[in-house]
Order: structure tokens, then C-alpha cells, then sequence
């Protein structure tokens, strides 16, 4: 009986430390774990709880629940429940040859951190359940009875959070594994909803006389839609479309495709169109987008000044109609996104913001996303309302959907203060208390179990939710010393 999961390990991970704590991490590098598709990563750690003589089981929702006992003389204290999710963020730069449903995540060393160069690393929240087996694994450890809540679709929309049932969970505690900055304690979280918008089109044949082309904008940092929203990168949705709006003034332009982004959850990093101009007008078209490629650039100095606007010869049998492509780029022109308003009560806390993260039109119709987050719950609703009523003025379909509340703030927390303590008697400096403008599941499990006493915390990620993600490699080891020091005192 191992006390990680079966299968090779990547030597990259073989001189890091807690060695428990990054084989585990190995494991989830290798095994694919899209949202919506985490069913055998889950089945293996169930596989491997269950070899190891631990409760492991799985709700109606697709969450995996592992039990353990409390070590000897720790039967009294209060129950814990580990917190994290199974699934990712799957990013990848469009140059790079990737498949998230079989191909494993390449990590490498540098600098002191652990990250992926082409795709997302899975740091989100991998590192959480890497340390939640590490713990379910070692035997050595004090600590009360424990539980492993272990959920799927966090990042697709909270499903696994959502389908949570109440009377399950046993423990008075709960330790959140998903945020991404060492030294914080978080207490509360932004709550949201999606906007998703479709419409319908009406195709027509390609104008004779014209010719197609491609113009691809990348080169963007993106990153994640709620921790880096009010870091004034470039959304590639909104570039591109201020592009395209200045070329329809200068030629006779036709849009036959309009795509951006991959995940409703992260800033979108690159986005490509596919028109048509007279034929002729192909020098003036690529001078005009030099143009645009040296004011963006220069807009975006000290930010995403490495942005790349690229046009190639494409071929297209259809294109929008006229009214179609004037309500999409009007819309999407109009449409808000970033930060709407910064908290009043939480210095240095965003309150409120929107971000377009998808986009996908052709000549037959389409639709876009927005993803909307609020520390008040009349926030993202206000803002949602908005999005919605700058479609309607078209006609074009919205829905409201997949509405999570936020997390409230208990500054009282007899757990937080636990938390400090014991980070204060470990590493000898005072941690810091935040709220994060992003979506934790500790909103809908706290609906559920109002009684549950929590606090969210973990080491440092850069990226999430880009390529390029990655982890501080002492972060972990201290996360891994904070979160056992503070199981055994628990029951102190």
C-alpha cells in the first residue's frame, strides 16, 4: 500500500520538497482533468483511498468524499474538512500542440518555481488536493477527525459546489485549499453569474470581387478573470473588435467569423477574424493593422506590450449579413468589461466587474459569454441587468445563468484566529486577512452548512488560468507546514 498514487513520476519533481506533497501534484499533472471530465482522476484517488483503508465515496453531484480518522487522543477534537477542487483550467498558446483530454501537463523548474511554458500548469487548485492527500497519506500526523471534500466543475460553473447535499459533511471546520498567496488568510469571496448571449444569423453568399483574409491578434498575458481583472491587461475580444470597427469605416468589409478566447474564467488572450475586402485593398489593410499593432502597443506599455497582430490569405464561402455584423461589433463595442467598482469597505478589493471571456460568430449566428462577479450580491446583479438590456435593444437573446453567491466575511472567526496564531508561532511574522474578488465554493458550501466555521488559504500561484502558470516551490513547503500545524492544533 503506497502512500501516493501509482504511476511514474516526472523527474522534475524528484528533488522538491514535501516529497509526499509534489508526487501526489505528479500525479494530477499526469492524469487529464478538464472540467466536466475529472471521472478518472477521481476514480483513481477513490481507488487509492479505498487501498489504503479510508472511507471514499461519491455524491449524486460527482464530488469524491474521503473520510479518515482521528489520530490517537485527537478523538474529542473538533472535525475538519480539506477543501479543494478536482479540475483545471485547460489554456494553451494556439502555436502549441496540446490535447487537455489525454496529453499530460509538462512542468519544469526555473527560479524557484514550478511551471508550465505553452499550457496552464493546474497549480488551481492542484496543489490544494495535492496537499489533501499528502495529509489523508501520513499517519504520523496530529489531528481530529477528517474529511476530504474533493469537488468537480469548480471552474466551469461551480457544478460539483452546486450539487453539494446538505447532512453530508460531518466536521464543524472547514479549510479551504484555493487561493494563491502566501501569508493571506482569505474570509470572503466574490459571488456572480454568467451572461451568455446567442443570435441567430442570416448568411450570404461572398461578394464577387472580394477577397478573404485572416487577421489573428495575440500575444496577450490573459490570466485570471477575477484575481487579475483590475490589472488593466488587454482583453483580445475587445481589441479585435475595436480593430474591426475601424477597418468596416475605412473598406467595404464583410465578417465572415469572429472567435476569441477559450474559457469563460480567464482574460482572453487571443482572438482571430476571418473577412473579406475588394480585391486590391490587401496592402492597405495589412499597412492599417501595423498601425493598430503600434497604438495598442503603446496603449498597453509596462502590460501587454508583447501583443502581435497577424493577416494571412484566407478562403470563405459565406458571409454576415450587413445588419448582423453592425449589431455584433456595435454590441460587443458597447458591451462593459473589467472593473466596475472597487469596494468601499475592503481597501484595495475590486466589488464589481465583468469579463468578456468568449466569443464564437459565423454567418449562420453565435453567441458570447460574460462572466460577472460582485462582493454584493445587487452588484453583479446590476451589471448582469446591463448586459442584458444592451442585447435586448437588438433583440438578440440573453440568459442569466449559473449564479453562485459570495462568501460573507466573519471577521470573528474562532478559526481565523486559530489560523493566525499558529502561522504567527510557525513562521514568526503576523499574516495578513483579505477578501478575493474570485469565486471560491466556500459561498455555496456555507448555504449549505451554515454552520460551518471557514477560512480559505494556500501558496503562491502566478497566472492561473494562462499559459505560463505557476507556483513557488518554498510556498508549498510552508503551506504544507502551516496546514499540519494547524490540524494539530485544532485539538489543543
Amino acid at each position: 500500500m503506497t502512500n501516493t498514487l501509482p504511476g511514474s513520476i516526472d523527474p522534475v519533481f524528484s528533488t522538491l520538497e514535501p516529497a509526499a506533497v509534489w508526487a501526489h501534484f505528479a500525479t494530477l499533472c499526469r492524469i487529464p482533468r478538464q472540467s466536466k471530465a475529472e471521472g478518472g482522476l477521481r476514480d483513481e484517488i477513490q481507488a487509492w483511498a479505498l487501498a489504503r483503508g479510508l472511507s471514499a465515496t461519491v455524491d449524486s453531484a460527482g464530488n469524491l468524499l474521503l473520510r479518515k480518522a482521528a489520530s490517537r487522543g485527537m478523538e474529542e477534537a473538533p472535525g475538519v474538512v480539506l477543501q479543494a477542487h478536482l479540475d483545471m483550467v485547460c489554456q494553451k498558446n494556439s502555436d502549441t500542440v496540446h490535447d487537455f483530454s489525454r496529453d499530460p501537463i509538462q512542468p519544469l523548474c526555473r527560479d524557484g518555481w514550478l511551471l508550465a511554458e505553452d499550457t496552464t500548469l493546474g497549480a488551481d487548485n492542484g496543489i490544494g488536493v495535492a496537499l489533501i492527500l499528502a495529509v489523508f497519506a501520513d499517519d504520523s500526523l496530529t489531528h481530529g477527525a477528517l474529511e476530504a471534500l474533493l469537488t468537480v466543475d469548480e471552474e466551469a460553473g461551480m457544478g460539483g459546489a452546486h450539487g453539494l447535499e446538505g447532512g453530508l459533511l460531518q466536521g464543524q471546520l472547514l479549510l479551504n485549499l484555493d487561493t494563491e498567496e502566501w501569508g493571506e488568510f482569505y474570509l470572503g469571496c466574490a459571488g456572480g453569474m454568467d451572461v451568455n448571449v446567442h443570435r441567430e444569423g442570416r448568411a450570404e453568399a461572398l461578394p464577387a470581387g472580394f477577397t478573404a483574409w485572416r487577421i489573428d491578434l495575440r500575444g496577450l498575458r490573459g490570466g485570471h478573470s477575477g484575481i487579475d481583472i483590475d490589472a488593466e491587461r488587454g482583453n483580445a475580444i475587445k481589441l479585435l473588435v475595436r480593430v474591426l470597427r475601424d477597418l468596416e469605416s475605412r473598406f467595404p468589409l464583410r465578417l465572415a467569423a469572429l472567435n476569441g478566447g477559450s474559457a469563460r474564467n480567464a482574460l482572453p488572450r487571443e482572438a482571430s477574424a476571418t473577412l473579406v475586402v475588394p480585391v486590391g485593398d490587401g496592402d492597405a489593410l495589412a499597412a492599417r493593422l501595423v498601425a493598430w499593432q503600434s497604438l495598442l502597443r503603446d496603449e498597453l506599455r509596462g502590460v501587454d506590450e508583447a501583443l502581435e497582430i497577424d493577416l494571412a490569405a484566407a478562403s470563405v464561402a459565406e458571409v454576415m449579413s450587413s445588419d448582423d455584423q453592425f449589431i455584433w461589433l456595435a454590441s460587443l463595442a458597447a458591451a462593459p468589461h473589467g472593473v466596475r467598482r472597487r469596494s468601499l469597505s475592503v481597501a484595495g478589493v475590486v466589488e464589481t466587474s465583468n469579463n468578456l471571456g468568449m466569443v464564437s460568430i459565423t454567418p449562420s449566428g453565435g453567441g458570447c459569454n460574460f462572466m460577472v462577479r460582485s462582493l454584493i450580491e445587487s452588484g453583479s446583479t446590476a451589471l448582469a441587468d446591463e448586459i442584458v438590456a444592451l442585447f435586448a435593444l437588438s433583440g438578440t437573446a440573453v440568459e442569466k445563468a449559473g449564479h453562485y453567491p459570495g462568501w460573507t466575511p466573519n471577521p470573528a472567526s474562532p478559526l481565523l484566529a486559530l489560523c493566525q496564531s499558529v502561522y504567527r508561532r510557525q513562521f514568526g511574522a503576523e499574516s495578513t486577512v483579505q477578501v478575493i474578488h474570485a469565486g471560491l465554493e466556500c459561498g455555496l458550501i456555507a448555504a449549505r452548512y451554515p454552520g460551518l466555521d471557514m477560512v480559505s488559504f494556500g501558496p503562491t500561484i502566478r497566472g492561473a488560468h494562462a499559459p505560463g502558470e505557476r507556483v513557488e516551490i518554498a510556498s508549498v513547503g510552508r503551506a504544507w507546514q502551516l496546514l499540519t500545524a494547524i490540524l494539530a492544533a485544532i485539538g489543543e
